[in-house]
């Protein structure tokens, strides 16, 4: 008898939708939930000089390709964390920042919930807080955590609403953790900002923060991290999760960092050693061509020149294909307000449809998306703009008159 007869089938994984989508023979199909950025010729955007970076490296005579240590590229995690705070931030400068090399897209949230686990015994509950759903919840509930998620995105009134953070920061317990993903997106005020880190700071609460894709929500690296510049001048300490392979375009090449912000450099070597600690088990010696692109790039101003460029290109793209969206359903009648779909930012924003209408557009037009309506703007083109927004037209229509 099999060791394996009683292990049941797992729940259906993330990618259900783009396996029906690829068995869909319908010449008109379409996917509009890709996770990458993609180009006007339906391919994965690529910056232009990581394609040239990476010929370099491949080229390059001098690199021995010898294990790195535990900790990941030094050059590696300190471009990114200058990347993520400034070179000249206080944090920086006062040495009370740091960060451990990480692997893929999940694992920083692995590292910090491990650290968390074991030297935050008191603190067991996890308030998840993002505009979508993320796969990290799973992180940990796996490691144990009480897990409770909350999301932006107020899909009656559609609209991302600050307020929400401000109720969950206010009912949360002391002593837990606030795992924050995309709060650029969430336009706190001043006030708002200060209600809230005064809040946090009263019952002790400890920010764990999700930077995925810096750049890419408004074409600025500085403002899509600002927040953090709110944090550290408050006395927070804080974990941030770093990804950098969006950004570079090198989805296959999963990299970033756990970034660690501390009171003071005595306490920060403490947690960073603790934290080797917890990667030599997981993953002993993490792989360097994603971080030796991305440091070869950061820390040459002409390549980090023509690197922001690109970022700056794809970001006017998307919202520039998100206003001619908005004024295709104006033009075309389609009832309702869509003003929604451009105060959003990033490629990834909500289309306001419900369940019903979502399904339509699946089973009637052939056109792909999320079950809560998220779509990546990065995947509508001038080849396909005009079908899909007629057929969203036709979707509200539909259920207009099922109404009736």
């Amino acid at each position: 008898m099999s060791v394996f007869t009683d292990v049941p089938l797992a729940q259906k994984l993330e990618g259900s939708l783009l396996k029906t989508y690829k068995q869909d023979d319908h010449p008109n199909k379409m996917f509009l939930a890709y996770k990458v950025c993609m180009t006007s010729q339906g391919q994965p955007w690529v910056s232009s000089v990581v394609r040239k970076t990476r010929t370099q490296i491949a080229q390059d005579p001098s690199l021995n390709f010898e294990y790195t240590p535990v900790m990941g590229m030094k050059s590696f995690i300190q471009a990114s964390l200058n990347l993520l705070f400034g070179k000249n931030s206080q944090v920086i400068m006062e040495n009370r920042a740091g960060g451990v090399h990480t692997v893929g897209d999940s694992s920083a949230f692995q590292l910090g919930a491990q650290f968390l686990k074991t030297w935050r015994r008191d603190s067991q509950i996890v308030y998840i807080i993002s505009s979508q759903k993320e796969p990290h919840g799973l992180v940990f509930q796996d490691m144990g955590f009480t897990v409770y998620e909350h999301n932006f995105w107020d899909s009656a009134r559609l609209r991302l609403d600050p307020s929400m953070l401000l109720d969950v920061v206010e009912r949360a317990p002391h002593g837990c953790i606030f795992v924050i993903g995309n709060i650029g997106n969430c336009k706190l005020t001043q006030g708002q900002w200060t209600q809230l880190m005064v809040v946090m700071k009263s019952k002790q609460i400890f920010p764990f923060f999700d930077i995925p894709y810096q750049g890419l929500a408004t074409g600025d690296l500085e403002e899509d991290s600002r927040f953090l510049q709110y944090f550290v001048s408050q006395g927070f300490e804080f974990f941030c999760s770093q990804s950098l392979s969006k950004n570079f375009g090198i989805y296959d090449e999963g990299v970033g960092i756990l970034a660690v912000v501390a009171l003071n450099n005595q306490l920060l070597l403490r947690v960073l050693s603790q934290l080797m600690k917890f990667a030599r088990a997981l993953w002993l010696n993490p792989p360097t061509t994603g971080a030796r692109i991305i440091t070869s790039v950061l820390c040459n101003p002409a390549m980090q020149g023509e690197w922001k460029q690109s970022l700056e290109g794809v970001v006017e793209n998307i919202m520039m294909t998100k206003e001619k969206v908005k004024e295709k359903l104006r033009l075309l009648g389609t009832p309702g307000s869509w003003d929604h779909i451009t105060e959003q930012k990033g490629s990834h924003s909500y289309l306001g449809l419900n369940s019903q209408q979502v399904e339509y557009l699946i089973k009637k037009k052939h056109i792909y998306i999320p079950k809560n309506g998220r779509i990546n703007f990065t995947c509508i083109n001038s080849y396909n703009i005009d079908y899909i927004t007629e057929s969203i037209t036709e979707a509200v229509l539909f259920t207009k008159d099922s109404e009736k």
